[in-house]
């Protein structure tokens, strides 16, 4: 089954390519995040939405009642899609070539574990997530938390990143909290931005 993707092209040759994973919970889905991926397109990108296992055209029908479980139950439901959509990275590499990754929350979550599973992601930006994975020192990693998170706090990618070796950037918005406002979330996207334009040079293919 292939993978259900919303494709947003710039109008010139693309710089490259970022798959933008979402959150959790039947709310969300590749449509969600149609205005970042209008603007990595406009900065240049072939950006991908892409559903993740659960959501959206590959919706479980349980999800809803998985997301409001307690709270140790549902963070395994969540980290069962994670495991799933983090393999399905190597199938979306293998359709559209070399690829940076980008993803909030849930899709955070993605971005680490794939990052630790397919050797062929050299960059990654990890929005609100948790780096539970030992993830290689070639990804050139930023990780972006917020200061008064207690849905993902800060605590492990804060610690992850004062002993990472490498190209990595860890930014803590203090004051933040997991739903940003929207200044935390302008300042979230510059810095995504600028992250990806700064190590992305390698064109991506024709659709």
């Amino acid at each position: 089954m292939e993978i259900p993707t919303l494709i947003v092209a710039p109008e010139r040759e693309p710089r490259g390519t970022v798959f933008w994973f979402h959150g959790f919970g039947p709310g969300v889905d590749k449509e969600t995040h149609r205005p970042e991926l209008t603007r990595l397109a406009n900065a240049g990108f072939l950006a991908v939405g892409v559903d993740a296992a659960g959501h959206g055209q590959r919706r479980d029908p349980e999800l809803a009642v998985k997301q409001a479980a307690p709270r140790d139950q549902a963070r395994a439901a969540m980290l069962e899609y994670v495991e799933e959509t983090a393999h399905d990275v190597s199938r979306l590499l293998d359709r559209f070539g070399p690829a940076a990754l980008a993803g909030v929350s849930m899709g955070a979550f993605v971005v680490y574990r794939a990052a630790a599973l397919d050797p062929r992601i050299r960059t990654a930006v990890a929005i609100l997530g948790e780096p539970l994975w030992p993830i290689p020192d070639h990804v050139a990693l930023l990780s972006i938390t917020a200061g008064r998170d207690v849905n993902v706090p800060p605590d492990t990618a804060r610690a992850f990143h004062a002993h990472r070796r490498g190209q990595h950037r860890y930014l803590e918005l203090p004051g933040e909290e997991h739903l940003m406002s929207a200044e935390g979330w302008e300042r979230t996207m510059h810095e995504t931005l600028a992250w990806l334009q700064s190590r992305i040079a390698v064109a991506a293919p024709p659709l």
